[in-house]
């Protein structure tokens, strides 16, 4: 609390976009709660709603490309060396893999709201080859997202914003677990229609 106190007050916008290049990379930052303080900050007036949004986003946006990148260049040996001292141990990466070769660019996209997975779905992206334009459409639509919700989150909850650190170290694997029942009844779905297609021509 003193230390994101201490950022929003002395280093502003600025502080928030910093924090959160950090955070995507690896770097051992509560992001939801320092975006639901930012929220919070907003509810008390101290800062502003829009400059945080933009803030938070470009932070995001910014750190899940440098993960990006550095998945491109440096590969697998570089995440599976360095990793544990960014706290991304060889079986989140392991399991995170796994996610990856199923669900790949929902996992971009949906990866942010799940603790752990945001981390390295970015680097898997680089390592695994895939398109910046390819990439990007699907981490940057899940970083806008991610940044809106815990910034609203905190401007509506006020006073009452740790909150949601509480539910999520609570709930947390529930909603991975119900991310993955949702992505398979999308990709059933999806693998029908395009089996259908292929019958139909």
């Amino acid at each position: 609390m003193q230390h994101l106190n201490h950022l929003i007050e002395h280093y502003g916008y600025f502080g928030i976009i910093i924090s959160l290049v950090g955070g995507i990379i690896g770097l051992p930052i509560p992001d939801e709660l320092l975006l639901t303080y930012v929220g919070y900050n907003v509810f008390d007036s101290k800062i502003s709603y829009l400059p945080s949004l933009l803030s938070a986003m470009i932070g995001a946006c910014g750190g899940i490309s440098l993960s990006y990148i550095l998945g491109v260049k440096l590969g697998l040996p570089f995440l599976i060396k360095f990793g544990p001292k960014l706290h991304i141990t060889e079986e989140r990466v392991n399991r995170t893999r796994k996610l990856f070769m199923k669900f790949g660019p929902f996992l971009l996209f949906i990866g942010f709201f799940i603790p752990g997975v945001r981390h390295i779905t970015a680097y898997l992206a680089g390592i695994n080859g895939y398109s910046f334009r390819r990439f990007a459409l699907f981490a940057y639509s899940g970083a806008v997202t991610w940044c809106f919700t815990f910034i609203t989150l905190g401007r509506v909850l006020g006073g009452n914003w740790m909150m949601v650190g509480t539910y999520l170290s609570k709930y947390s694997m529930y909603f991975i677990f119900i991310f993955l029942i949702g992505c398979l009844i999308f990709y059933t779905q999806w693998r029908k229609k395009r089996l259908l297609g292929m019958f139909e021509e």
